[in-house]
């Protein structure tokens, strides 16, 4: 484990925006940047280290977006309960996670990030199941009955699934060992997160794995966090060294106030650490991005709460927003600059 800054005064996105503006990293108390795969290259990273950034990459898991795979690979498009393939939510498609071409194809491409770029820490993105959660009205959706799908859970649960179609055996499933459904999908996420971590460590062994994650609380949307999206968060924690929920107030339709109530609920349910040293960590990922339009005094508000609790860091979402508004950087420097010198 690399010498992790307390608190982590995080950003999002490739820092360009940033420096365009001739802003320092440094200057803003950033000490940790969170960048997606595709953004990141080794000039970046040599440059934010010398603002004196963390570099951390960001891993799509199981958006099947990327590299058009789903679209080329039919046999890993999720099947809904009506035994059709699932239709895309807005902005995401998902993918079958017990596709074997797909996991393969994703672990090799941890691989090779890790080892293209000596990063600080790699956060797994988009581990669920096909849904889309950040909206006031999430996209929940019954996934996945392929046949992949179905003969993995027989093998795990034991359960002799009945029906003809693949929708019969929907039906039947999810009213007769819906319990074992659940479990069995949150293993198969737990899975990919053990062997994940297993990668980052064989690769970069004192690198850091973290997770974005629903900012949903176990009774939310009638336990759908569990039950559809297969987040189980006691389950993950072997696996995750630091927990990031993604606690964007504007997306979703909620209050500044919801991020400082999910903060503490969250440490008041989970185990999370704040000695040196000590593992998971607790940093969410605050939204400054204005759309839907986020206030300075808001992004205030929201690193202020994200901070609370047991929470030793909290990060930006996005670093574009903070330099297209003067504001923004304004309150981000004094907040950043100001919990760093306590």
């Amino acid at each position: 484990m690399n010498d992790i800054p307390s608190p982590v005064c995080g950003i999002f996105g490739h820092p360009g925006p940033l420096w365009k503006k001739d802003l320092r990293l440094s200057d803003l108390g950033i000490n940790a940047l969170f960048v997606d795969n595709p953004s990141l290259d080794g000039e970046t990273i040599e440059r934010a280290r010398d603002e004196g950034c963390l570099v951390f990459a960001e891993f799509a898991t199981l958006n099947g977006l990327y590299d058009d795979y789903v679209a080329d690979h039919p046999e890993a498009h999720p099947i809904g309960a009506d035994g059709q393939p699932a239709a895309p939510a807005t902005w995401f498609m998902g993918a079958c996670p017990t596709d074997p071409g797909f996991r393969a194809s994703r672990m090799k491409a941890l691989r090779s990030l890790l080892e293209t770029y000596d990063v600080d820490g790699v956060w797994m993105d988009y581990l669920h199941w096909h849904a889309q959660f950040e909206d006031p009205y999430p996209q929940l959706v019954k996934t996945c009955f392929n046949d992949s799908c179905l003969a993995a859970f027989t093998s795990w649960s034991d359960v002799d699934i009945e029906g003809e179609t693949t929708a019969q055996k929907a039906d039947w499933i999810l009213h007769h060992a819906p319990r074992q459904w659940e479990d069995w999908r949150v293993s198969v996420l737990v899975d990919w997160a053990r062997e994940i971590r297993e990668t980052v460590k064989q690769v970069r062994p004192r690198a850091l794995v973290g997770n974005y994650q629903a900012a949903w609380k176990e009774e939310d949307f009638w336990g759908a966090r569990r039950r559809c999206l297969g987040l189980d968060f006691d389950a993950l924690a072997p696996y995750v060294d630091v927990f990031s929920p993604m606690l964007y107030h504007g997306h979703s339709g909620m209050s500044p106030e919801y991020l400082k109530e999910y903060v503490e609920y969250f440490c008041e349910r989970h185990l999370i650490r704040t000695e040196a040293g000590r593992l998971p960590r607790l940093w969410p990922i605050v939204q400054a991005q204005a759309t839907p339009p986020v206030s300075a005094d808001e992004l205030a508000r929201v690193l202020e709460y994200g901070l609370g609790a047991d929470s030793s860091g909290v990060m930006i979402f996005t670093s574009a927003s903070v330099a297209d508004d003067p504001e923004k950087a304004e309150v981000v420097r004094n907040i950043y600059t100001g919990v760093a010198r306590g």
